[in-house]
């Protein structure tokens, strides 16, 4: 509870900042009657490490994303015996993101663990002006996981509902400079597969996430999501951790490579948010990679400067 409330005062610290600059800022435009224009790419892709980041596709613009998550570096399960995690993939992951319009993006993917499929859509409902008349971004994102595999017994799927979770989530972004960006995730799942009983269907959690660019090319990246100490139940016969990751995002043209360590064995947020049984403490952490391409379809359509995706 002792690190929510330090990250609760942090952040409010940080909004306290952000609105002093914020009115500061829209007296300078009111004086000079400046025109407000939207601050472009927050994040330079639509995912963190492990979260989604405030980012939508652009109009027309494809993204084919490709995850994957190694075994533990140290531990029990880890060590020289399986080259520190390298011969064990916990999870891997397909997906394609399609942007519908600038603002809004469908996603469909599949990933090893439980044989998941999941849709999604993501909408950008609010974007950051220059004259700090709109200081945030807000983007809304909510998902179906369906479970595909055969169950483990016969009494798991009682119901064909069993097999799909839902996730909801509000991602509130700033770019505070063009090296600095940080985002606060508030979600919501609902589920009706739990591996522990005693644990609740129903999960609140709060994300954090920021990127600091390093060079032209180079960035820094990281998120971190509460979920014990919230609604979850405290006695519980599994242990489960927040997860929480860290990577260098690399950007080549169209590509963007990131080079990731976390502590969640799992990719999709219906599975990592409720069930990282990892800890960083405990060699529980794992090395993993995002290679994202980015498409760009029906050209003709597209030639607007301003219609060209901007975070690739």
């Amino acid at each position: 509870m002792n690190k929510i409330k330090y990250l609760l005062i942090s952040f409010s610290l940080f909004t306290l900042h952000a609105q002093a600059q914020e009115a500061d800022s829209l007296l300078k435009a009111l004086d000079s009657g400046g025109v407000a224009t939207t601050v472009d790419a927050a994040f330079k892709s639509t995912h963190v490490v492990l979260s989604q980041s405030s980012e939508t596709q652009k109009k027309h613009d494809l993204d084919l994303r490709i995850r994957h998550h190694f075994g533990d570096i140290g531990g029990r399960f880890g060590s020289a015996q399986t080259l520190y995690g390298l011969d064990v993939a916990t999870d891997l992951f397909i997906g394609l993101d399609y942007g519908v319009t600038d603002d809004f993006t469908v996603a469909v993917g599949r990933s090893k663990q439980d044989e998941l499929f999941n849709f999604s859509g993501k909408y950008k409902l609010l974007k950051q002006k220059s004259n700090a008349s709109m200081p945030i971004n807000m983007t809304l994102f909510a998902q179906l996981g369906w479970i595909a595999r055969e169950p483990f017994n016969d009494s798991e799927f009682g119901q064909y509902s069993d097999r799909f979770s839902y996730f909801f989530q509000s991602i509130i972004s700033r770019k505070f400079s063009s090296r600095l960006s940080l985002e606060v995730m508030p979600g919501f799942l609902v589920r009706n597969n739990i591996e522990d009983s005693g644990d609740s269907k129903n999960l609140f959690s709060l994300g954090f996430a920021g990127r600091m660019k390093i060079t032209k090319r180079l960035s820094f990246i990281a998120d971190y999501t509460v979920v014990n100490g919230l609604s979850r139940p405290k006695d519980l016969t599994e242990t489960y951790y927040n997860p929480f990751g860290v990577g260098l995002e690399i950007e080549t043209g169209g590509h963007i490579f990131s080079l990731n360590f976390m502590n969640s064995e799992y990719i999709v947020e219906n599975n990592f948010i409720p069930n990282t049984k990892k800890s960083w403490s405990k060699g529980g952490v794992r090395f993993g990679f995002t290679i994202s391409r980015n498409f760009t379809l029906f050209k003709s359509k597209n030639q607007d400067p301003d219609k060209k995706s901007k975070i690739y």
